[in-house]
C-alpha cells in the first residue's frame, strides 16, 4: 500500500519522550510511518496500534513488540485493558484522513474523482455512507452538519439546495454532489468550498468528533503520571478539543482552581502554541500544510 510520509515525525517522537521499556499507543496506524519510528526507540517496550481501516491492516509490522488492534480508537481503554497493558507511557494520534484514503477513488473521500461513490466510511462495516446522509437527512440536519463540521457560511442555502435536488435525482457519486452544489459555490473558491462540504460529511459519517472526545477523555484514564499525549490535528474543530483538554482537562469552560487560586489541571502543556510543519516539509508532503501538533504530559 502506498502511503505518504508521516507528518511531523521527528517532532512527534521527541514529544513522546520515549522510555525504551515503556508501553506506547499509536491510535492512527495508517501506513505505519509513526509506528515504525516509535519501535526504533523501544528495547523491551511494547507498541499497540489502532486502525479500523482494512487497508491499514495490510501494513501490519512483523515485530514481537508490536500489536495491531483493528478497532476505532474510541475503544482505547477497553482494548488496552483486555491486553493487560494499563497504564501506558504515551499516546500518539495523527487525526483525519490518510493520504492513501484520499488517493483511492472508490473510498469517496476526494473531490477529484467524479465517478466515485459518495462513501467516506473509514470502517466499511459502518452502515451509513455519505450518500445516505445526503439523501435521507432533513434540511435542518444537513444545515447543522455543514455549519458545525464544515464551518460553511451559507449552510442553510446549501442544505435547502440539496433537499430540493434529491427529489428529482438521488445523489450517488462525487460528480452528482458537485453538480448540485455548484450553484452556491463562490467563484474562484470552488475547491475550498468542496473540501469543506466533504470534510463535514466525512466527520458525520465516521462520527469523528464523538470518537475524538472519547479518545481524549480516556487518555486521562490510561496514561500514567508523566505519560505523554501527542496529537496532530488538521482543522480547527479537532484542534479546539485537543487544546481545551490539554489546558483545562475539559472540552469547554474555565479552568478550575483550588482555594489558593492554583489551576487544577490534569495535564502540563509541553507546547503552549502548536508546532507546525516547516515550509520544506509542506513542499515534500502537501498533507502537512494544515497540521498542528500539541503535546501534554499527565501530572
Amino acid at each position: 500500500m502506498e502511503y505518504h510520509n508521516p507528518v511531523l515525525l521527528k517532532e512527534c517522537i521527541e514529544g513522546l519522550n520515549i522510555d525504551p521499556a515503556g508501553i506506547y499507543v499509536d491510535v492512527t496506524f495508517g501506513g505505519g510511518g509513526h509506528s515504525r519510528e516509535i519501535l526504533k526507540h523501544l528495547t523491551t517496550g511494547k507498541l499497540f496500534a489502532f486502525d479500523q481501516d482494512e487497508d491499514a491492516v495490510k501494513n501490519k509490522i512483523n515485530d514481537d513488540r508490536f500489536v495491531l488492534v483493528k478497532q476505532n480508537f474510541k475503544y482505547l481503554k477497553n482494548m488496552l485493558r483486555m491486553y493487560q497493558a494499563l497504564p501506558i507511557d504515551g499516546i500518539l494520534a495523527d487525526l483525519g484522513v490518510s493520504s492513501h484514503q484520499f488517493d483511492i477513488a472508490e473510498r469517496g473521500f476526494s473531490i477529484r474523482f467524479d465517478e466515485a461513490k459518495l462513501d467516506m466510511r473509514m470502517d466499511k462495516n459502518v452502515k451509513q455512507t455519505a450518500a445516505d446522509i445526503l439523501n435521507t437527512s432533513t434540511e435542518e440536519e444537513l444545515k447543522n452538519i455543514f455549519k458545525l463540521y464544515g464551518e460553511i457560511d451559507n449552510a442553510g442555502s446549501l442544505a435547502r439546495l440539496i433537499t430540493h435536488a434529491r427529489k428529482e435525482k438521488k445523489m450517488e457519486t462525487v460528480g452528482d454532489l458537485k453538480q448540485v452544489i455548484e450553484k452556491v459555490v463562490r467563484k474562484g473558491r470552488e475547491n475550498k468550498y468542496y473540501a469543506q462540504v466533504f470534510q463535514a460529511l466525512r466527520i458525520e459519517v465516521n462520527k469523528e468528533m464523538e470518537a475524538l472526545k472519547e479518545l481524549l477523555t480516556q487518555s486521562l484514564e490510561v496514561l500514567k503520571p508523566g505519560g505523554r499525549l501527542v496529537v496532530i490535528s488538521y482543522h480547527s474543530l479537532e484542534d479546539r478539543l485537543v487544546k481545551n483538554i490539554m489546558r483545562s482537562g475539559k472540552f469547554e469552560g474555565e479552568v478550575e482552581k483550588d482555594f489558593f487560586g492554583n489551576q487544577l489541571t490534569p495535564f502540563t502543556q509541553i507546547t503552549r502554541k502548536p508546532i507546525t510543519p516547516s515550509e520544506e516539509e509542506i513542499t515534500e508532503n502537501n498533507r502537512a500544510r494544515s497540521a498542528k501538533l500539541r503535546i501534554a504530559e499527565k501530572k
